[in-house]
Parts: structure tokens; C-alpha cells; sequence
């Protein structure tokens, strides 16, 4: 036999023949991030390689953001208690970058092992341990290893460095809020006008927070309007009882900028933690001060690249851009974005039905899409499967785990966002030999939108008012 044809094993190459192994935990091409460390090993983190020196960084740039997204924020989440204390490790000196690789570290603090002894014998229906032990042979032990949601804090974390970049060079904005859980939506005049003029972080937080009052049985948002518990529906005044104010109850963190949803929202995902099931969702997330030209046809197209990042993110499994699956129930004459003057010598449009790309390549336009998360699989119902043998087995998943893992993943969403767009545009400013252009003031937001809508009294106290 011809020692030049590689052996086989069934229909595959032998692992000796490989020529080379994939980067299967690296993204990017001149920003480029590659993360490490499993959900109970010693820690997670990520290396970061393309930032430019001189940049101001400290943890104190990164940290926010990892709070956004660490475990234990509400009981709408996990209770897994983990601070995500993140150490720059290198790559700075003085608070400013050096232009060489970044590294930094969370290290883990609330791992349970032992909530995961009965996974040993049977894999959980809808995880990743049933295809991770046929690809590899081998699987993490206990907590989902690579598959989990703690693998995102790398992700995160270089997220907000490239983000800081981003804001420094281009004024870009990114901002990414719950619109939909299980079957409660924004309402759709609502949704339009947040996309049209988006939140900021802050309004999403804030305006997306309740309180809690667990012995008068109602939710209150900030302005002291009050919902019931079981369902979320306003009440009005006459029925609300007296208890906690919004300062003093608990807090609920939904990241629904629009109160009356965000009450019904927490309202459905603490049903669901009493029934030990969870639930999915959608995270609406919008770009303003895009820079232009971003893009590389045929295969590096900035949706393409902006789906792959989505799809990397553990639970998702839809993406859609602009006006996504409605453009395709819409004539030309409807879908298309006619343009205007824009400034700079740019042109703009007068609507955003493509979402920010023309061609797979960014417009100026704000950068709209969304995506789909599915429900987390980790639920304490008896689930009757089979073990990895393929013997019955019930399976009842112990341990702590998020019914609804939607409030905590915009910052994910940022920072994968933020990872393809410096990519990017570190790869427009090599091929054009310098900075690039945006629309300015007319690339942004007002501002308006959200306040607006949080101020306004839910309809049943309006017309019970």
C-alpha cells in the first residue's frame, strides 16, 4: 500500500494524520480572543491579541460587565454565588496597554461538584454531554465543562476591552435588552421604537429592574407602580396593598427596558422556578456609531460573522438581521432603504429594514438584529431518558441552575458583538490605510425612546385613572 494515502479509522483520518488541530477555542482574525477553563475547574479567562498600545484598561474597565452576567443576581437567575472577580494578568502596564497579548483570569469560587453525581451515568436531554463524550471520549465531570455558560466569561471580559476601543475610536455604542420571554413579547409599536432609538446599558438596567414585596404578593418598578406576582398584570392603585417601596424590596433584574413587560416576564420565569422548568427568549441588540466599509464578501460578511459569533454563544439557536423573516413577507417596494444626504460624503437611509449591511458590508446605519435562546436543558423534573448505554434511566438534575437564562445574557451578546466589530475594523483600516468614516450624530440614537415608555402608566392604570 501506498505509505503517502493517510490510515483510517471507519470513514475518518486516523488522529495521527491531521495535519494540523483546528483553533476550536480561538475567534477572530486581528483581534483575536481565545478563552480557557472549564465551569469547576480553578477559573476561566481569555487571552487577547490585536489590542493597539496606549489604550487606558484596567479591571475596573472590564469588571462591570462581568457583574452584569455573574450568577446570583436575582432569583430570576442561578443561585450560584460567584463575585467574577476579573485579574489582568498581562499586557498592561500602568493602566495602559502595551500592544501585546492581554490575559485575564476569574477565578471560581462556588463550585458543588457533587450536584452533578447523577449525570455520570445518563447525559442531560438537550445538553451538550451526550455529544461531547462521542466527539472527544471524554467530558468534563461535573458542571458542564467547555459547554457551560461559565466558559462566557472570557468572552466578556474581551468584549469590554474591545468595546472600550470601539467608544474611543468611533463613539460606537452597543446595546442589548431582553424583547421577549417564552411567549411575553414587547409590544410590537414599543419594540419599533426601542430598535429605532435604542437604550442605553444604563436605561436597560435600571428601567428593567423590579422590586419585590414576597409577603404582599406584588412586584413594583421604579416609579412605584405595582404588578401582581402571579401573572405580572398591573394594578391599580385601589388594588395594590401597602408594603415595600421599590428601594427596599428585592431586586429582580430582567433587562426588559419597559416595566409592564418586565413585571409579566418575572412574573412567568418564577412560575416556572416553582414548577422546576425553565424557558427561552429573544435579546434585541443594536450598534450605533457604526463605522462603514465593515465587511469582507463572500464568506466574511459582517452578518455572517455577527451570526457565527451568535451561534457560538451556548443555548442559541436563532439569529435574525434587520428586519429579518418579516422583509421576506414584503414587496421590494416596501423592503427597500431609500437613501438621503448623509454627511461626510456618505449617503443614508431614510428607514433600516436590512439592519445595518448592505451587501455584507455595514451601511453606517445602526447594526439591528437578534437573537434566539432556547430553554437552559438543566431543569429538576424527572425527565425520563436513558443512561449512555442506552439503558431507561430518570433523570431529576440537581443543583442550581437559571429557569430562564434571558436577564443575564446581554452582556454576552456585547461582547461577542464587540469582538467581531474591532476584528472588523482593525481588517478595514489595513485595507483602506486608515480610519474609518461614520455617520456621526447621524449614526445615533436620541435618547428619547426609553424614557418615554417607562414613565408611561401600564393601559389598565391609564384607564382606570
Amino acid at each position: 500500500q501506498d505509505s503517502s494515502v493517510p490510515k483510517r479509522v471507519g470513514f475518518c483520518l486516523a488522529r495521527s494524520e491531521f495535519p494540523e488541530v483546528a483553533e476550536m477555542s480561538s475567534f477572530g482574525t486581528l483581534f483575536k480572543v481565545s478563552t480557557f477553563g472549564e465551569s469547576h475547574g480553578v477559573g476561566v479567562g481569555c487571552i487577547v491579541d490585536g489590542i493597539p498600545a496606549n489604550l487606558p484598561l484596567t479591571e475596573e474597565d472590564v469588571q462591570p460587565q462581568l457583574t452584569r452576567r455573574r450568577p446570583g443576581q436575582s432569583s430570576l437567575t442561578t443561585a450560584r454565588n460567584e463575585s467574577d472577580t476579573v485579574t489582568i494578568l498581562s499586557g498592561t502596564e500602568r493602566g495602559l496597554t502595551l500592544g501585546t497579548p492581554i490575559a485575564m483570569m476569574v477565578r471560581n469560587q462556588d463550585q458543588r461538584k457533587f450536584d452533578y453525581a447523577n449525570t455520570a451515568q445518563a447525559p442531560r436531554p438537550g445538553h451538550a454531554d451526550y455529544t461531547y463524550q462521542v466527539k472527544y471520549n471524554m467530558r468534563a465531570s461535573s458542571g458542564g465543562g467547555r459547554a457551560s455558560a461559565r466558559e462566557t466569561i472570557g468572552r466578556v471580559a474581551a468584549g469590554a476591552v474591545a468595546e472600550k476601543w470601539l467608544k474611543q475610536e468611533h463613539n460606537t455604542v452597543i446595546s442589548c435588552w431582553v424583547s421577549s420571554i417564552m411567549d411575553i413579547d414587547l409590544p410590537a409599536d414599543i419594540a419599533r421604537a426601542l430598535e429605532a432609538d435604542p437604550p442605553t446599558r444604563e436605561e436597560i438596567d435600571t428601567v428593567g429592574t423590579l422590586a419585590e414585596d414576597e409577603e404582599k404578593d406584588y412586584l413594583i418598578d421604579m416609579h412605584g407602580r405595582k404588578y401582581s406576582r402571579k401573572d405580572g398584570s398591573p394594578l391599580a392603585p385601589e388594588e395594590a396593598p401597602e408594603g415595600k417601596d421599590f428601594a427596599s424590596g428585592k431586586k429582580l433584574y430582567t433587562r426588559c427596558p419597559h416595566p409592564p413587560t418586565a413585571a409579566r416576564m418575572a412574573a412567568r420565569i418564577q412560575q416556572l422556578r416553582a414548577e422546576e422548568d425553565s424557558t427561552g427568549g429573544v435579546c434585541t441588540t443594536v450598534v450605533t456609531g457604526m463605522p462603514v466599509a465593515l465587511g469582507e464578501p463572500c464568506f466574511d460578511k459582517l452578518e455572517a460573522d455577527i451570526a457565527k459569533a451568535m451561534m457560538s454563544l451556548p443555548a442559541t439557536k436563532a439569529f435574525e438581521i434587520g428586519a429579518g423573516y418579516n422583509a421576506c413577507r414584503m414587496r421590494g417596494s416596501q423592503n427597500n432603504d431609500l437613501f438621503e444626504p448623509g454627511t461626510d460624503g456618505l449617503l443614508k437611509c431614510k428607514t433600516n429594514h436590512a439592519g445595518g449591511t448592505l451587501g455584507g458590508i455595514s451601511s453606517g446605519e445602526p447594526l439591528v438584529f437578534r437573537v434566539g435562546i432556547k430553554p437552559a436543558s438543566s431543569i429538576s423534573q424527572d425527565q425520563e431518558t436513558c443512561t449512555f448505554d442506552g439503558k431507561a434511566h430518570t433523570l431529576s438534575v440537581k443543583g442550581r441552575h437559571d429557569p430562564c437564562v434571558l436577564p443575564r445574557a446581554p452582556p454576552l451578546i456585547e461582547g461577542m458583538t464587540a469582538m467581531t466589530l474591532m476584528d472588523h475594523v482593525l481588517r478595514q483600516r489595513a485595507r483602506a490605510g486608515g480610519p474609518c468614516k461614520t455617520l456621526g450624530a447621524l449614526g445615533q440614537g436620541e435618547g428619547k425612546a426609553t424614557a418615554a415608555f417607562a414613565a408611561e402608566p401600564p393601559k389598565k392604570v391609564q384607564k382606570l385613572a
